[in-house]
């Protein structure tokens, strides 16, 4: 991550974009301009003077900043967050497959998004149900593969490893396996999970434990607790 205040925003390949004047943090996020009431999401109108930087957004600084988004990048640019956000991405991709719509992707983006993920691959239909993504979208990079197939073509070139999230047959529990630093966790459709040509394009298969009566987990839970384990190990080494 850029050190805070950050000198203007970085490109998306992490090297430095043109040099520019650094970026004040606003001096106080505090009662000042806090929003309040029922409806108070995130903050008001910065009082004067505004910072200056290219990364700010004037319109934000004018009328206030009421997205979801953690308080350092408060009045930022929606491109500027990217970039910043690309400077420290982690190395695992989120897949997840789109073949009847369903709305749970949504979910599984916004997952992705809360654990910077280097990007969100949706695998068959390229329209998907954007409602539960609360436009955390639009601080990924989200991409589109036709089928199976072609996810684990694109996996193999990039030297991933495909790692399917579904409670099947023989599926390795995720609770004892040593999930790869540089991989695609790839989540099935829900109710029906991995699909059979997603289970063939998978490396290894890994399980949830659960212990109740239901088969499966809602397919966004299972996303948190995956990614979640894949920050456990290559985040805070908590090895097996």
């Amino acid at each position: 991550m850029s050190p805070d205040p950050v000198s203007g925003a970085r490109g998306v390949d992490g090297a430095d974009a043109t040099p520019a004047a650094p970026v004040t943090r606003p001096p106080d996020l505090g009662a000042r301009h806090e929003l309040r009431g029922d409806d108070a999401v995130g903050v008001g109108p910065h009082p004067l003077p505004w910072p200056q930087g290219p990364a700010l957004d004037v319109e934000l600084l004018r009328d206030g900043d009421r997205r979801n988004v953690v308080d350092r990048y408060r009045y930022w640019t929606v491109e500027a967050i990217v970039a910043d956000l690309d400077t420290s991405r982690h190395p695992f991709h989120v897949a997840i497959e789109n073949l009847a719509h369903d709305f749970n992707i949504g979910s599984v983006v916004r997952t992705a998004n809360a654990f910077n993920a280097a990007s969100v691959r949706v695998v068959g239909r390229r329209r998907w149900n954007r409602r539960g993504a609360m436009v955390t979208d639009r601080y990924l990079h989200v991409e589109h593969h036709d089928d199976a197939e072609s996810l684990a073509v694109w996996a193999r070139e990039a030297g991933l490893v495909v790692v399917g999230v579904d409670n099947l047959p023989g599926a390795v529990p995720l609770e004892t396996y040593d999930l790869p630093r540089e991989c695609v966790l790839l989540f099935g459709q829900e109710g029906s999970g991995l699909s059979a040509a997603a289970r063939e394009a998978c490396d290894v298969t890994v399980s949830i434990a659960q212990y109740g009566s239901t088969r499966s987990i809602n397919v966004g839970a299972a996303a948190a607790i995956a990614l979640h384990a894949w920050v456990r190990r290559h985040v805070f080494d908590q090895r097996l």
